[in-house]
């Protein structure tokens, strides 16, 4: 099993709001806590971590397509984090839903079955995310048949 080591650096710019390097070619990234902690002038948290859900999902989805040369594109994902309080009284995401759809209809995919069955497993965020929040996975076709629930 080879491992690597992923490395991110935040630096605090005002009040809530951090620049975020993820290394020397990328550009930066600015996130921000929503009013009245923050100004929203980037993404949340909550928000990142649904964002990495998503994208690793929808990479996932697709390597599995394209190992078997599919095209389901264009692919899109919405992710919805529901945020409340814990048992003990603090804010915590207390599960995801996460919906992608195909850009295509089921009928020109072949292979549909054996890819809706394992995509998500080789999902490294979601996988790891899923350990301590619940994550419910759909996936719809471009004519919103609904493929997986």
């Amino acid at each position: 099993m080879s491992e690597k080591m992923i490395s991110v650096t935040l630096t605090q710019q005002h009040d809530y709001r951090f620049d975020i390097r993820f290394d020397d070619s990328m550009p930066v990234l600015t996130s921000d806590e929503p009013a009245p902690l923050g100004t929203g002038l980037g993404p949340s948290p909550v928000q990142l971590l649904c964002a990495a859900v998503g994208n690793c999902l929808s990479d996932s989805l697709l390597f599995a397509w394209r190992k078997f040369k599919q095209a389901p594109e264009p692919l899109r994902c919405e992710v919805q984090a529901q945020v409340g309080r814990n048992a003990e009284g603090r804010m915590r995401v207390l599960e995801m839903v996460a919906t992608l759809h195909l850009g295509v209809s089921a009928a020109q995919l072949e292979q549909l079955d054996r890819v809706l069955g394992q995509f998500e497993v080789f999902c490294t965020v979601t996988q790891s995310v899923g350990q301590g929040i619940p994550i419910q996975i759909r996936v719809l076709d471009a004519d919103g048949l609904v493929l997986k629930s």
